[in-house]
């Protein structure tokens, strides 16, 4: 794919990404959440039984079809690769931190960008914390090197299309009524139609497996390279979920009273940062983990199983944050990840002198 070509999928993928996710909010997805990924794996554990929160239960098609359409495109240009470093405890856990972080801003990098778009104004601390996580995550890589500076290796076929054919499972029994736990009130039963969310799922999966877009990725390469492009297709983002907003009446500027928000600055700013630094050093945000795995990156996918994993333990130990606040399990889940990081890069540092 020529850099041309590659730069206008980019755009593309942010246009989408912008204009589907705050859609989604207004055929009612939970206001400002039209796309969450954190959000949308509490949910599904929810909905398979791994936590009991009777408010958090819903099988999301969004979340499936990002994967079955990561997938059918990379099969469709011949990227499917099963692969892997073979370090997937570690990645593992990284999927884990992420879910801790977003769950103390309430929200994953696209859901923060969208928070912003619709005018609300406690996103901005969460931002500015993702930013500096993802810097610190660019020094730390240069410290880090989870493989050893091993080759990666080819995988066995069966893991990747096992996965597929478990989202392929989880996708049918959505749309079969009773088969799986859906709430009756609170954010679960907030839900656009669920042919509708597949198909924007499956369309955002595609498109964002030839583009490669990923919302820390992006910020990671305009640190890196000052290129324009990088901030455009970030920009294209936060323009359509604005514009998309403002002809739905969805836009509300504002510091209070804003939904699926705290007024913590300082742990909103803390738990992005977990995130971003935990996304650049694993190789992308929750979303773009979750699209390397539909093209057959073993090591995506265990990032993805910890973040299932890390979905059902926020909502089991209670270390979400809600409009009260931050409870005290999630400020010491956020600090202790922070301080695994860092332990972790010092550590692989000293072994590489």
């Amino acid at each position: 794919m020529s850099r041309l070509a590659e730069h206008r999928w980019v755009l593309l993928a942010g246009l989408l990404m912008g204009g589907v996710g705050s859609a989604l909010a207004y055929l009612g997805n939970p206001a400002n959440s039209g796309i969450c990924i954190s959000c949308f794996l509490e949910n599904a554990a929810g909905a398979v039984g791994l936590h009991g929160n009777p408010r958090m239960q819903y099988i999301r098609p969004e979340l499936l079809g990002f994967f079955l359409g990561s997938f059918g495109a990379a099969l469709v240009a011949r990227e499917f690769r099963p692969r892997g470093q073979g370090v997937g405890a570690s990645l593992f856990g990284f999927g884990f931190l992420m879910m801790v972080g977003s769950a103390v801003f309430i929200g994953c990098p696209i859901k923060a960008v969208l928070r912003l778009a619709a005018g609300d104004l406690t996103s901005v601390p969460g931002l500015v914390g993702l930013v500096l996580g993802v810097w610190a995550g660019v020094g730390l890589l240069r410290r880090v090197d989870l493989g050893g500076g091993a080759r990666p290796v080819v995988a066995p076929l069966t893991l990747p299309l096992g996965a597929v054919g478990v989202a392929a499972l989880l996708t049918g029994l959505a749309f079969v009524p009773g088969a799986l736990r859906e709430s009756s009130g609170g954010g679960g039963a907030l839900h656009a139609a669920r042919p509708l969310s597949l198909a924007a799922g499956l369309v955002l999966g595609m498109v964002c497996q030839r583009s490669r877009f990923c919302i820390t990725g992006s910020i990671r390469d305009f640190l890196l390279t000052r290129s324009a492009w990088p901030a455009a297709a970030l920009g294209a983002a936060i323009g359509a979920a604005l514009l998309t907003n403002f002809f739905t009446g969805q836009f509300s500027l504002g510091y209070y009273d804003q939904p699926g928000s705290h007024l913590d600055a300082l742990w909103s700013a803390l738990g992005m940062g977990l995130v971003g630094v935990v996304a650049v050093v694993a190789g992308g945000c929750p979303f773009r983990q979750i699209i390397r795995a539909g093209e057959g990156d073993l090591d995506a996918l265990s990032v993805t199983l910890g973040m299932v994993c890390g979905a059902a333990l926020v909502q089991l130990w209670g270390l979400g944050a809600n409009a009260e606040g931050v409870p005290p399990g999630g400020r010491i889940a956020v600090l202790l990840g922070l301080a695994a990081v860092c332990s972790l890069a010092l550590h692989r540092g000293e072994n590489r002198k």
